[in-house]
């Protein structure tokens, strides 16, 4: 994690998403360490976007999930709410449908996070349609949701890891439970497909709900 003295900013227009983290984690951590972890971010979403248009306010995003994540693994938050990743391949698909199934019925009572360790540019358009039709929605933000890196801060945070088709590219770290779910890749599937993985995901959400007695 870079946690250098005052480091360079990509994009100019991060300087504003900098100062609302800086204020936001005053007390809980330097402005150099936000710096730091934002101009990654970005450097990553970069790497993988076609269109930069949002790239800014998404490595903003990205920034605080990763901050909300290394307060908690180091005790500067409170809750004992569990913390569920799901991992794949690209983050477009399996993974991003997993999250939103366990946010929507879970709700508040687990914080949820996906990534993918090689993401793709962006979350398949069947995934959004099979997820609307059962009444999910995948994002709160205007700009929705993107394909995430798989960062270390996000691993380390979590209590439960599921990966979906990634094999041994996701890190394992000791006192966490892993868990893999055996469900097709929706990529390029006709949308009738992408129900069946829907539905089969949500039986896997089913089984995990009851497992952590919610």
């Amino acid at each position: 994690m870079p946690t250098s003295s005052s480091p360079s900013l990509p994009d100019e227009r991060l300087a504003a998403g900098a100062a609302r983290l800086a204020s936001r984690y005053a007390g809980h951590f330097a402005p150099e360490t936000v710096l730091g972890l934002l101009a990654d971010s970005y450097t990553r979403l970069a790497e993988q976007a076609r269109i930069h248009s949002h790239l800014v306010v998404l490595a903003e995003r990205l920034t605080a999930e990763r901050l909300d994540a290394l307060a908690h693994t180091q005790g500067l938050t409170s809750g004992d709410r569990p913390r569920v990743l799901f991992v794949c391949s690209q983050n477009a698909g399996r993974s991003q449908m997993a999250a939103a199934l366990l946010a929507h019925r879970a709700g508040e009572h687990v914080t949820v996070s996906s990534a993918g360790t090689h993401p793709a540019h962006e979350v398949e358009p069947f995934i959004v349609q099979a997820l609307t039709e059962a009444g999910v929605e995948m994002s709160g933000d205007p700009e929705g949701a993107y394909p995430k890196p798989l960062t270390e801060e996000v691993v380390q945070a979590a209590d439960i890891v599921i990966t979906m088709g990634c094999g041994d590219a996701c890190p394992v770290v000791p006192g966490r439970r892993y868990l893999d779910w055996p469900v097709a890749d929706p990529d390029g599937a006709p949308i009738a497909v992408v129900r069946d993985i829907r539905d089969a995901i949500d039986a896997h959400i089913t089984e995990l709900l009851s497992r952590l007695a919610l």
